[in-house]
């Protein structure tokens, strides 16, 4: 096994946002040496890695140069370019998640195929190359309102997502290719996150549930372990088992899923990287998401994978009509209640929505947890100057 500790050996990240960032407390904590490629000089990581570069992750040239200067390639956002990924393994780069990964979870139209290849529960679909062909399956009466669009490409939190209930809700929609889901009732929305190694040993972390914000269409509490029947949460972990075995990948796969009126498991969509759902494990799990994926992509063993105590995180993002230098309001406020731990991502730039921050709450009882969460969203405010 290579020596990854107090070494040359040289770790490369793609991107510098916040799990950028989180994934760098674990490489200082185990003193591996990092590269970080992000397009902002004020990126969140640019001050934990130890070296930084400025550059374009869509670019071919920018990312095989900085792939060239690192012995494993490893990227905390899916926008990168994965024909300079292929290039730098085919000349002995070790590239995790693979860009085959990369490549299937890229466009959501290939994922979607990809599960019903693989027999994988989804829920119906019909691909589209542009809004145009889209409209017409409507004209025809082969789509029916009302129907869940995705963008097939450069969707995050909740952009690139809409419920189209009838012709005035298509007007805003870009005309780029799409897919049209069947709307699922469901009762839950749920996430499993599965650590795979190269040597293909695999672990599931506990279900959580996920509460959204009804006009954001963004994560406001992910709950662990999520209030369901245990037979359910079973089953949760072992589709996304089989989603992991599917796509064959190396470190976090981070796998969305739908609890049907019936308990049936559908996948909603993968990332493969640590992912929001997973932020509760930094105060509440054994082994967090970002020490996880760690040892997953350096073949290490697998740590343990249980909550030490029921956790919630409550995402912090930018409060509505706020636009500029960020201040964080009532802060002090949270900090007086037990269990609760503020995450500060680094951004000095607030508008509305934007991820500024989590706040985890731990406690023994999950129901107490909850209220206080309730209590630390209501208390601070992510404000500008």
């Amino acid at each position: 096994m290579a020596n990854y500790f107090s070494s040359n050996f040289t770790l490369g990240i793609l991107g510098g946002g916040q799990l950028g960032k989180m994934l760098l407390y674990e490489t200082r904590k185990f003193d591996i040496t990092t590269h970080v490629l992000d397009p902002s000089d004020q990126a969140p990581s640019r001050l934990a890695c130890n070296h930084f570069e400025q550059g374009d992750l869509m670019d071919f040239d920018t990312v095989y140069r900085f792939g060239k200067k690192t012995d494993v390639l490893t990227f905390e956002i899916e926008g990168v370019n994965v024909d300079a990924l292929e290039k730098l393994e085919q000349e002995g780069t070790t590239v995790y998640p693979s860009a085959a990964t990369l490549r299937k979870i890229q466009d959501k139209g290939v994922q979607k195929q990809f599960y019903k290849e693989h027999k994988i529960p989804t829920s119906p679909f019909k691909r589209y190359d542009d809004k145009y062909k889209l409209n017409e399956a409507i004209v025809r009466k082969e789509l029916h309102y009302p129907f869940v669009w995705k963008s097939c490409t450069g969707g995050y939190d909740g952009k690139g997502v809409s419920i189209i209930r009838d012709a005035e809700d298509l007007i805003p929609l870009p005309e780029d290719a799409c897919i049209a889901e069947k709307l699922i009732p469901f009762k839950n929305e749920l996430a499993v996150i599965v650590a795979r190694t190269p040597d293909g040993d695999v672990s599931t972390y506990p279900v959580v549930e996920m509460e959204f914000h009804p006009e954001a269409n963004q994560v406001e509490y992910v709950i662990c372990p999520a209030r369901i029947d245990d037979i359910v949460a079973a089953k949760a972990r072992e589709v996304a088992k089989n989603v992991s075995e599917a796509f064959g990948h190396v470190g976090l796969l981070a796998v969305e899923l739908f609890q049907t009126e019936e308990d049936e498991i559908l996948v909603n969509e993968v990332a493969p990287r640590p992912h929001n759902s997973g932020h509760y494990s930094i105060e509440a799990s054994y082994t967090n998401q970002f020490e996880q994926h760690l040892r997953a992509i350096l073949n290490l063993p697998l740590g343990k994978t249980d909550s030490k105590v029921g956790g919630i995180m409550v995402n912090l993002v930018g409060s509505e009509g706020f636009t500029g230098s960020v201040v964080y309001q009532n802060i002090e406020q949270i900090l007086k209640l037990d269990g609760v731990t503020p995450h500060i991502y680094g951004k000095k730039e607030t508008r509305p929505f934007r991820k500024m921050g989590h706040v985890t709450i731990v406690h023994e009882n999950l129901d107490q947890a909850r209220e206080i969460a309730a209590q630390v969203k209501k208390t601070i405010h992510v404000i500008s100057e």
